[in-house]
């Protein structure tokens, strides 16, 4: 299921409401926003918030793997994908995604993601594997700010999947 623009309203929307009033999903939104800006990759500095019953379980952002150079100190390391009907995309292979990194740090802890839902800021990768492991590890739910501008083959495998999936603003993500 893909929502666009649900009740929720859109997330520039709520400095007229009270804390507790914000609804959870511009909340979580805002913090994967925040947890973004640490990514080391100026292409795409995306976030990811993983929550359980309400409660943050894992965070991560757009880095590269320990030990090894980041885009903003040595460049980008640029890969152009090319599809079955000849469109091409290009994609920094040097990091990995914020939710390759947000569900890696989970299994650092004893919390499991099944049933979770996944905050970020636009729609999981398919090219990098994100929306596979995604899938693999049981989340429910995955809420992004916008919708990445390849998500066809993404929306797909959720939908196969029976995960639900909403975007809180209309628009493709640019980056």
């Amino acid at each position: 299921m893909i929502l666009e623009n649900h009740e929720t309203g859109t997330l520039k929307d709520h400095g007229h409401l009270k804390p507790h009033e914000i609804p959870e999903d511009v909340y979580f939104m805002d913090i994967c926003r925040v947890v973004g800006e640490k990514g080391t990759c100026d292409r795409g500095r995306s976030g990811c918030v993983i929550v359980k019953d309400g409660q943050i379980i894992s965070t991560g952002y757009v880095d590269a793997p320990l030990g090894s150079p980041k885009c903003d100190e040595v460049g980008h390391q640029i890969w152009t994908i090319t599809k079955e009907n000849g469109e091409t995309s290009q994609h920094c292979m040097r990091n990995c995604c914020a939710e390759l990194n947000a569900i890696a740090n989970a299994t650092h802890q004893e919390d499991n993601l099944k049933g979770a839902t996944l905050y970020t800021k636009m729609t999981p990768c398919y090219v990098r594997r994100c929306v596979h492991l995604i899938v693999s590890c049981g989340i429910k739910r995955v809420v992004c700010e916008k919708r990445y501008h390849d998500a066809a083959l993404s929306e797909e495998v959720l939908k196969n999947a029976g995960i639900e999936l909403v975007y809180l603003e209309k628009g493709i993500q640019e980056y």
